[in-house]
């Protein structure tokens, strides 16, 4: 995080804040508020201070809801006092942060929202932003969703260009007992895109959670049935929020969508300078 915040203000000073610089009493005091201009969950929060703090560590903090908290349009989701040019300087960085990070929470409430009620999670992907990915991932936690593998190191998942590189079915079950052997306590998925995939994969030792991709509601509701005891289903491909229920009713245990991260939109954030001449 502390890289990323670095290489953030670097891109955004340069060589100095101009404007600020020459158009800023250095020694005037001022608070900042950051304000939610629609209703929106909040994730960032402390992203958003340390990119205060490492513009001018004198700058105080004087309020911050933590992330998760949803805010109503108009609530100041933080405040920050000291010199009126430090905080003029951190503005945009900050704001970058907290309004993509933000966008990423709430989408994925409102996401988690239309499962309300049954026992699907709402799972994330790995179609991050490249050097944002444990931030964003963090995000969606504060929205209510579920990190799924943070990267390739640690979770096993099998998707359909491994399997057209496999030989076979048993070459496949003799990788899953290698591995296994190898790394018990970490899962293995196994992408399905047809219900015989689904009947193959269920008999196989060693698989914690199948994949099932691109399929109907029907298909869905088939391979859950086939469920044995300790393996899992995610649904994948296609998903929209108006699926959702349609989908949880299936009885799959998760459901996964890169548009938590790929597709958020970064919700409207403002900051609000209050002069304080004292």
């Amino acid at each position: 995080m502390f890289d990323l915040i670095d290489a953030a203000l670097r891109e955004d000073i340069g060589t100095g804040d101009l404007t600020t610089r020459y158009f800023t009493d250095p020694a005037r005091l001022a608070t900042a508020r950051v304000v939610a201009r629609e209703q929106c969950v909040l994730a960032g929060g402390e992203v958003a201070r340390e990119v205060f703090h490492r513009v001018d560590p004198e700058l105080e903090l004087i309020h911050l809801f933590p992330d998760g908290m949803v805010l109503e349009k108009g609530v100041a989701a933080l405040e920050i006092r000291g010199r009126a040019a430090s905080l003029l300087t951190a503005e945009r960085t900050v704001l970058n942060f907290l309004q993509r990070l933000s966008g990423v929470a709430t989408i994925t409430y409102r996401y988690v929202q239309a499962v309300q009620g049954t026992e699907t999670c709402i799972l994330d992907t790995r179609k991050t932003t490249p050097g944002w990915r444990l931030l964003e991932k963090a995000a969606v936690a504060a929205g209510g969703g579920t990190n799924h593998r943070i990267g390739l190191y640690d979770m096993v998942m099998v998707k359909d260009n491994h399997l057209a590189a496999c030989a076979s079915l048993d070459d496949l079950a003799i990788s899953i007992r290698r591995f296994k052997e190898a790394h018990p306590d970490i899962r293995v998925e196994l992408e399905a895109d047809t219900l015989d995939q689904v009947r193959a994969f269920v008999a196989m030792d060693g698989v914690d959670v199948i994949l099932l991709d691109n399929m109907t509601t029907d298909q869905m509701r088939e391979a859950v049935s086939l469920r044995r005891e300790g393996l899992e289903f995610e649904a994948s491909g296609g998903i929209t929020i108006e699926r959702l229920p349609e989908i949880a009713s299936t009885g799959v245990d998760y459901i996964s969508v890169g548009a938590l991260t790929h597709s958020a939109r970064a919700v409207d954030l403002s900051m609000e300078i209050i002069d304080d001449p004292a």
